[in-house]
């Protein structure tokens, strides 16, 4: 993993850091693996704008990615390690031994030619995909599930990894990326280690075209609006605003918005930190 500061050659490229992409070892997608995306420009089905600054941006084509990993005691070969538009981490084609491909995110340090496998059977190593019962404690996991069977839905993005700290009867206790930690059914699958691109972070765009490729419009300001725009504007002169919210009034920066009688606070055990 690294990064590249260019020459400011160009006033876009003055402050540009971009990826070195040393991890990836092709730029051809599999095609069996590829679906149509389509984009919505932030319009629902009336053709109204529910969604500001969404629109434009690079077509992109879809990469399907196994995230419940559910080929269990069956190895297969990492054959790449490549780049996926739709996410910020870095994906790995596989190849089973039964011929089968599939994409799965990839991990830090997951290497072209590995084995990896998922299932109870399977030891505790980078890559491999294992109910949480069977991983031992203070390991780095990444690709969580939250019930048994779902697919991966935390830990997923560039960089991240929670932490494996305690077993007690059907529960594991896992300190998760926002620093919450919670309860997790130890039937879940948990895929070992941190994932790829963790120096996605360090991106800097250098330009505002680079967002439009991205798909994102431009912002404006809340204090730079008028009263009936929006609750933080208007005022005499360069007012500040007042206390942060919001289109529609709700307090942001450190505002609890989750529902205090949702029925999963009951396996939250510390609040991610403010």
């Amino acid at each position: 993993m690294s990064v590249r500061k260019l020459k400011p050659i160009t006033p876009g490229q003055r402050f540009k850091i971009v990826n070195g992409f040393d991890a990836i070892t092709t730029d051809k997608p599999e095609k069996s693996l590829l679906a149509p995306l389509k984009k919505s420009g932030g319009r629902n089905s009336k053709g109204k704008m529910t969604m500001r600054h969404r629109g434009g941006g690079h077509k992109r084509r879809y990469r399907l990615i196994d995230f419940k990993r559910d080929k269990q005691g069956v190895a297969a070969e990492v054959k790449s390690i490549q780049y996926d538009p739709n996410r910020s981490a870095f994906i790995a084609l596989v190849e089973y031994t039964d011929g089968e491909k599939r994409y799965v995110i990839a991990q830090n340090g997951l290497e072209v030619g590995q084995q990896i496998t998922a299932g109870s059977g399977a030891a505790p190593e980078i890559g491999n995909a294992l109910p949480l019962s069977d991983i031992p404690l203070g390991t780095i996991i990444s690709c969580i599930e939250l019930r048994p069977g779902q697919g991966a839905v935390m830990a997923r993005s560039a960089g991240t990894f929670a932490q494996l700290m305690a077993r007690d009867g059907k529960f594991v206790t896992i300190k998760l990326p926002s620093g919450e930690t919670r309860l997790i059914l130890a039937q879940c699958l948990a895929t070992i280690g941190a994932v790829s691109n963790s120096d996605h972070q360090l991106i800097v765009s250098g330009k505002a075209g680079r967002s439009r490729w991205l798909g994102r419009r431009p912002r404006t300001r809340p204090v730079a609006m008028n009263p009936v725009d929006h609750p933080m504007g208007g005022g005499e002169g360069r007012a500040s605003g007042g206390h942060p919210r919001s289109r529609n009034g709700i307090p942001a920066k450190g505002f609890r918005t989750r529902s205090k009688t949702k029925d999963t606070n009951r396996y939250i055990i510390e609040r991610r930190k403010k």
